[in-house]
C-alpha cells in the first residue's frame, strides 16, 4: 500500500437516502457490479493506509454499519441531515486530537482512482493549501457546482441552484472530493450559514472563507469526468457500472 507523507484521515459521506435510485435500499448499498457503491470508495481510501476512516451514516444507518462492520470503519450519525458542511461537523468528534489532513469522499461517486486521490493529497501538501478540490471540466456540467476563477486561482464554489446565468456557463465543476488541513477546516465549519437555496450548511463555502483568510486553496483538475461522476439514479447507475465494468 502507498502511505503518505503527512497524517491522513478520510471522512465518506454515507447519509444519502437516494429516493430516485427506487431502491429500499439507503443511497450507499445500492450495488454496483458484485459490491455496494459505499465498498468502491472504501476500497479506494484503504489503499492510502490513512490513520483513520469515518463513515458519516444517516439513513437506514443501522443497515450501513452492518454492512461495512470488520472494516476497520468509524461511524458518525447526521441526523437530520443539514448539508454537506453539517455532515463534516458530525464527524469532528473522530478527529478531535487529530492533526493532519481530512480527506472527504462521496459514497456515491464509485469511480475514484487512488492515483487520482494521491494527487490530490500531494497538491494539498506541495503548496501547503488548507483547501484541495478536485475539478473537472464538463460540457453539460447540469447540477454540479461551479468552480469560479480569478487570475487562474480558485475564489469559490457556486452551487448550481445558487449560480446567476453566467456562473452557470461555467464549465469547471467542483467534484465533491476534497483535502483539508485537519485544524483549519474543523475550525471553520461553525462559520458556515445557510442562506442558499436549499437551506443547508455547504461544505463548499469553506473555498471562500479560506480565501478570504488569505489561505492557499489549490484546485487540482482532472481530464476523466467518468471518475467523479456521481450517482443518482438508476439509470446513472446502470450508465456508471456499463462504464467501469462493460455490462
Amino acid at each position: 500500500m502507498a502511505t503518505l507523507h503527512e497524517k491522513t484521515g478520510v471522512v465518506i459521506m454515507a447519509a444519502g437516502k437516494g429516493t430516485r435510485m427506487k431502491s429500499d435500499l439507503p443511497k450507499a448499498l445500492c450495488p454496483l457490479g458484485e459490491k455496494p457503491l459505499v465498498m468502491w470508495v472504501v476500497e479506494a481510501a484503504r489503499t492510502l493506509a490513512p490513520e483513520l476512516t469515518v463513515a458519516v451514516v444517516g439513513h437506514q444507518r443501522e443497515m450501513v454499519k452492518e454492512r461495512l462492520a470488520g472494516e476497520g470503519i468509524i461511524f458518525a450519525t447526521q441526523e437530520p441531515q443539514l448539508g454537506t458542511g453539517h455532515a463534516l461537523a458530525c464527524a469532528a468528534e473522530a478527529f478531535r486530537d487529530f492533526k493532519g489532513v481530512v480527506l472527504v469522499l462521496s459514497a456515491d461517486v464509485p469511480a475514484i482512482k487512488p492515483a487520482t486521490l494521491r494527487s490530490l493529497l500531494a497538491a494539498r501538501r506541495e503548496s501547503k493549501a488548507a483547501v484541495a478540490l478536485l475539478t473537472c471540466r464538463m460540457e453539460k456540467p447540469g447540477a454540479y457546482g461551479r468552480v469560479i476563477r480569478s487570475g487562474g486561482q480558485a475564489q469559490a464554489i457556486v452551487e448550481a441552484r445558487d449560480a446567476t446565468e453566467e456562473q452557470l456557463a461555467i464549465q469547471e465543476i467542483n467534484a465533491g472530493i476534497y483535502a483539508f488541513d485537519a485544524e483549519f477546516v474543523f475550525g471553520a465549519l461553525g462559520k458556515i450559514g445557510r442562506t442558499n437555496a436549499q437551506g443547508e450548511y455547504y461544505l463548499t463555502d469553506i473555498v471562500a472563507m479560506a480565501v478570504a483568510e488569505g489561505r492557499q486553496v489549490a484546485a487540482v483538475m482532472i481530464d476523466d469526468p467518468a471518475q467523479i461522476r456521481g450517482v443518482n439514479t438508476v439509470e446513472e447507475l446502470a450508465a456508471l457500472e456499463r462504464a467501469m465494468l462493460g455490462r
